[in-house]
């Protein structure tokens, strides 16, 4: 059996970039696990969806591009695009991969993993029992969508299950969830000249109330709902789903409560309906290594450490720090060193390299000076 110092689990974004930072700090025995391949979860995406943030090559003036995982690079660069696809994306963390040489290793799924009394872990895959000191769970949120939101939410399809929009039957269509996969579903179906209605329970379309766009629509797909032609989608603002049933006349009858004094709505749609709810997330897998708050928010430790099973990291846009949402590449890339400076100073590795992570603000440490800052 084969013993490492550090498995990660996940190729993605945060698994690629987290691999970067460990091999420039001399980590010899790594490994990233797998289970599809390289940017599985990127090539998902509908074939029309597009990254809402911009990649630009900036690098040269000491801005790293807000896509990149790994310093040095960018995907603007090396993909010649501002908005990359999924499958562009993907390609691009192939790119780092196969420069880098880092040991990753596709078709490898975790089953689960073990802490050990010893210390350390026992992970159970499909290609056998590894162990290893540390791990570092970087297996991402699109491949584990939210599928239970309301009873009747099995009537409808995800929008992540949608491999591109032209695929959608119907003049007329339902999307139920309004943030960055709602607004995107609506623009791409109301390109193809259907009529779509928007049930958000938020209103946030109408209202400017925060500057973090883990919570504000982007400016990108606000200027893509300006181009829509107007009419062509309908904004249910403050509206929450709370059931779908089938019609005794067939499609489907969606029960919507209001808020503000706002009457209750029933919403009649011909065809399935598509859910834009977010995802669960992967660490559902290994909940129970975890602490959870009042919220069923995964408590972590200053270092992205399960607070009640020392060497277990998390990397990702899973990675919550009380209110702070570290959910875009640009966010949870400034934990990268974090994480991998406490697993070097166990090893007792040389962290000096860590610098210049710190001055690409890749190495986020101080979260009090994190949150909302702009006047105008």
């Amino acid at each position: 059996m084969k013993l490492y110092d550090c498995l990660i689990v996940g190729g993605g974004a945060a698994g690629i970039g987290m691999g970067c930072v460990l091999q420039e700090l001399g980590v010899e025995r790594f490994g990233i696990l797998e289970r599809g391949e390289i940017g599985s979860s990127f090539l998902m995406w509908p074939k029309e969806m597009r990254m809402i943030t911009p990649s630009f090559t900036s690098n040269a003036y000491g801005m790293l591009d807000l896509n990149a995982i790994a310093l040095k690079t960018s995907p603007a660069y090396t993909l010649g695009t501002e908005h990359p696809s999924g499958e562009d994306y993907a390609n691009y963390l192939h790119a780092v991969a196969a420069y880098k040489k880092l040991p990753v290793q596709t078709g490898v799924d975790v089953a689960s993993i073990q802490p050990l009394p010893e210390g350390g872990f026992e992970l159970q895959t499909s290609q056998g029992t590894m162990r290893s000191r540390y791990v570092i769970w970087a297996a991402g949120e699109f491949q584990y969508p939210r599928l239970d939101s309301f009873p009747g939410a099995e009537y409808a399809i995800h929008n992540s299950l949608i491999r591109q929009w032209q695929e959608v039957e119907g003049e007329e269509v339902v999307v139920i969830g309004g943030y960055e996969s709602g607004a995107d579903a609506a623009i791409h179906l109301s390109r193809l000249g259907k009529k779509v209605t928007l049930i958000d329970r938020n209103g946030r379309w109408t209202q400017k109330g925060s500057s973090d766009p883990s919570v504000e629509l982007s400016p990108y797909t606000k200027d893509r709902l300006k181009g829509t032609e107007k009419g062509t989608i309908e904004l249910m603002a403050g509206y929450e789903v709370q059931w779908i049933e089938t019609a005794d006349d067939g499609g489907y009858l969606i029960y919507c409560e209001g808020a503000s004094g706002s009457s209750n709505r029933f919403v009649k749609t011909s065809h399935q309906p598509i859910l834009a709810t977010g995802f669960k997330g992967s660490l559902g897998m290994i909940q129970h290594l975890f602490e959870q708050d009042a919220r069923g928010v995964t408590l972590l430790s200053e270092q992205d450490e399960s607070t009640t099973t020392p060497g277990l990291f998390v990397s990702g846009p899973s990675v919550t720090h009380g209110n702070l949402l570290f959910c875009f590449i640009y966010k949870f890339r400034q934990r990268f060193g974090i994480v991998a400076e406490a697993i070097a100073n166990r090893l007792g590795l040389d962290t000096q390299a860590l610098e210049e992570y710190r001055k690409q603000g890749m190495m986020l440490s101080d979260l009090s000076c994190c949150g909302e800052d702009c006047t105008c």
